[in-house]
């Protein structure tokens, strides 16, 4: 079920709201966990049964790890003492919590790239009869990679003692699988909700705010990542095309991801505010970036800073010298393009994140190119990005590269590319084009906007909505691009 559906918002968020409104505050976890199951298993109800899983292992081990039972009659207990020795019992408990998790995502997410590429290897090598052939094929559950990482930061704060363990099985259960960010993020800390889930506030101002987030995060998937998304699709499937067709192209899908996932987040910020709950900021203007480095603290903010806390500072971080350092921010990048898919294009894309990084924190502070002027900056930044999206974006390695062969002249298109226009230029989709530029560069954050709501505000949102559900009842085109991830 995506947010941006009728089925969602006309039938699940109405009934959900009500169910949750309705109930007693001593049960309003208990409704709102079995309505988060329900939306989960809405596609496939056996991937209940992984999140369950996964959330059962994790409870116990934050229970093991913080050495309380979930019978001894309190809610929770203090933190346990950072850099105090933690005994055999409790590094057993969130050692089998990282490995239990990392194994779900690992199995589910890279069986089927694991076995093509062994394969290929075996086949390469003249032993075509070591192959597998395997004729299953694992079909990936929706949001593992949101939820692992998720529930597996609670067992790692807990042992770190930068949270405190629950003890009340319903209030973890709800913390994992809150259905406003459960299949697509943001990426929720427990220490971020730990309070909230102990006592939070129901408001008209956060109901009203709530609301608008969810209309505004309507309008950008609707009315900008939709139309970008038929562009880019045009583009990367052509086979054959142009030059200035294919820098069209991948444009149009920097705009797609973006208005897609942030649209995702706003909506999954606004759900959670009409709740009670407060999330972080997932997108801070990414494409404002001057510098890689300010790319990835501006864009998916959850992961990138997850990724920091729970991979990079372990690894030793920047304290360890310059090549280590180097090799850390590689690592880490390489690792966090494998999370986003089985695929060598998506170890690729994060490579040269980690090499750019590297290269970055190398240059130092002084360096000739942060003299230059912040447009100019921007706009090299963005190249490289639209670069890197390439193979984000295209089916296979060698699909990557003929893409990037187009884009800088290096491939001449044959003369069927020359079709292309008649699609790609569409007044619908130029306009569209023009307005995501508007939007990304020159229009202020949904986060920002959405602080005060005077009634021209209100008139605008309710615009955008009626507008949004108009174009949704015509648009058979509306995936959720971080569904898959």
């Amino acid at each position: 079920m995506v947010f941006s559906s009728h089925v969602f918002l006309f039938y699940f968020l109405p009934l959900a709201l009500l169910l949750y409104y309705s109930a007693p505050r001593r049960l309003k976890h208990v409704f709102l966990t079995l309505l988060s199951y329900a939306f989960y298993g809405w596609a496939n109800p056996a991937f209940v049964l992984l999140l369950a899983f996964s959330t059962i292992v994790d409870y116990i081990c934050g229970l093991v790890i913080a050495r309380h039972t979930p019978f001894d009659g309190r809610y929770d207990v203090a933190p346990l003492e950072p850099g105090t020795p933690r005994t055999r019992a409790q590094r057993i408990a969130v050692t089998v919590s990282i490995i239990s998790n990392l194994s779900l995502l690992g199995f589910f997410k890279y069986f089927n790239f694991a076995t093509e590429n062994y394969d290929a290897i075996v086949q390469a090598i003249g032993l075509p009869d070591l192959q597998l052939d395997l004729a299953i094929r694992i079909t990936l559950p929706l949001g593992i990679s949101f939820y692992t990482f998720q529930s597996m930061s609670y067992t790692i704060d807990v042992y770190r003692g930068h949270a405190r363990a629950l003890r009340n099985f319903i209030d973890f259960a709800c913390y994992v699988s809150m259905f406003p960010q459960l299949v697509a993020g943001p990426i929720i800390r427990f220490s971020e909700v730990s309070e909230q889930l102990r006592e939070r506030t129901h408001t008209l101002t956060k109901c009203a705010r709530g609301a608008a987030f969810i209309c505004v995060g309507l309008a950008k998937k609707i009315l900008i990542a939709n139309p970008c998304g038929k562009v880019a699709d045009v583009a990367f499937d052509a086979g054959s095309i142009g030059l200035l067709d294919a820098w069209y192209g991948v444009i149009a899908y920097a705009f797609q991801i973006y208005f897609d996932f942030s649209a995702y987040t706003d909506m999954a910020i606004g759900l959670g505010l009409m709740l009670g709950f407060v999330f972080p900021k997932n997108f801070d203007s990414p494409y404002h970036a001057r510098s890689i480095t300010e790319f990835w603290r501006r864009w998916h903010i959850s992961l990138s800073s997850w990724l920091r806390d729970y991979l990079y500072i372990p690894l030793g971080g920047n304290k360890l010298g310059s090549l280590r350092t180097g090799i850390n921010l590689a690592l880490v990048m390489l690792l966090g393009g494998l999370w986003h898919g089985a695929s060598w294009n998506f170890v690729i894309w994060g490579g040269i994140h980690g090499v750019l990084l590297g290269v970055e924190r190398l240059q130092g502070k002084d360096s000739f190119y942060r003299r230059l002027p912040d447009a100019i900056r921007v706009g090299i930044t963005f190249v490289i990005v639209l670069i890197t999206w390439v193979f984000f974006r295209a089916a296979d390695l060698p699909s990557a590269l003929a893409y990037l062969g187009a884009m800088f002249g290096l491939v001449s298109p044959t003369e069927s590319a020359a079709l292309l226009g008649g699609l790609l230029y569409q007044p619908y989709y130029v306009i569209t084009f023009m307005i995501a530029i508007v939007v990304t560069w020159g229009a202020p954050q949904t986060w920002d906007w959405t602080r005060s709501l005077p009634l021209w505000k209100v008139a605008v949102i309710l615009l955008l909505f009626g507008l949004s559900i108009l174009v949704l009842a015509t648009q058979a085109y509306n995936p959720f691009i971080y569904f898959i991830f």
